[in-house]
């Protein structure tokens, strides 16, 4: 079983297939396994690599809150591309692994062949809202159980959808995350996802950001959409993939469409084709002459 010290704390990985590396950070929600169907799907052209955040088995759940935070997780992405003697990689994620990605490319740029951000932002609207029901989760995973917030974290109004298109998937993600070390969710949310800076608040990094970006969205991630446009509109380099009746885990919703919208752009980065945003003229100045 592949691991390496992450200052101490022992992370696990996994590398399939040949070629460019392709690095993948999961969601709060999901784990390493919930990528699967990109495993398959892109280890045809790149070297694949999926982790298991610290918090999640079978790498170390660390008991200390101090333990968990926005740097430290984001420095765990970057020690392991070290460890795998990495120093270019598309990377990706989804949700809080979109989180990751972002701060990593902000952080690392010259590390980043590009940057798939998927399904980020949630908490940056709808602050005070957000924090309460953080609270309440953590709580309640301290007191009852992984198991007993999971019956109600996979059927929220963003979730849901997987379970109209894909029940067989549904219970698949709703068994693992089941599974899931309830303290290590409980201290990453609230010392990492509750603390993490909006989206909104890295405007200024944002527009200085070069890194070719796509920015992946479903049309009823309620929570995520806002942020969606907004880093669209802020990160030069950028473009937006909206999924039609999509909720937060598109990559499972999704995987046919979310896989080949990936490889169109990494096809694109790789060709040197995806391009800074051209301002053009004003829509006004075209006005018809009276």
């Amino acid at each position: 079983m592949p691991k390496f010290s992450a200052n101490g704390v022992e992370i696990y990985y996994e590398v399939t297939g040949q070629g460019f590396p392709l690095v993948w950070c999961h969601e709060f929600g999901g784990s390493y396994e919930s990528w699967e169907s990109q495993v398959r799907f892109f280890t045809r052209r790149y070297q694949v690599i999926t982790y298991a955040a610290r918090g999640w088995p079978p790498s170390d759940v660390p008991t200390n809150p101090d333990a968990y935070s926005q740097d430290i997780i984001v420095n765990d992405l970057y020690l392991l591309l070290r460890h795998l003697s990495i120093g270019q990689a598309h990377i990706g994620g989804l949700s809080m692994g979109g989180s990751v990605t972002l701060n990593f490319g902000i952080s690392h740029p010259e590390m980043a062949k590009s940057l798939i951000v998927a399904s980020a932002g949630s908490g940056s609207t709808n602050r005070k809202t957000f924090l309460a029901n953080g609270q309440a989760m953590t709580e309640r995973l301290l007191s009852e159980g992984m198991e007993a917030v999971a019956k109600d974290y996979g059927t929220t109004d963003v979730r849901v959808q997987l379970l109209r298109k894909d029940p067989q998937g549904f219970e698949v993600f709703s068994r693992l995350l089941a599974a899931h070390s309830a303290i290590g969710s409980a201290l990453t949310f609230r010392g990492f996802v509750m603390n993490r800076p909006t989206v909104f608040a890295l405007e200024e990094k944002l527009r200085t950001l070069r890194v070719p970006t796509l920015i992946m969205i479903g049309d009823e991630d309620e929570p995520c959409i806002e942020p969606a446009v907004f880093m669209k509109r802020t990160i030069p380099k950028s473009g937006l993939s909206v999924f039609p009746q999509s909720g937060h885990a598109i990559n499972l919703e999704e995987p046919d469409l979310f896989n080949r919208a990936v490889l169109d752009f990494l096809t694109a980065v790789e060709s040197g084709a995806w391009a800074a945003r051209d301002p053009g003229q004003p829509s006004g100045s075209l006005e018809a002459p009276v």
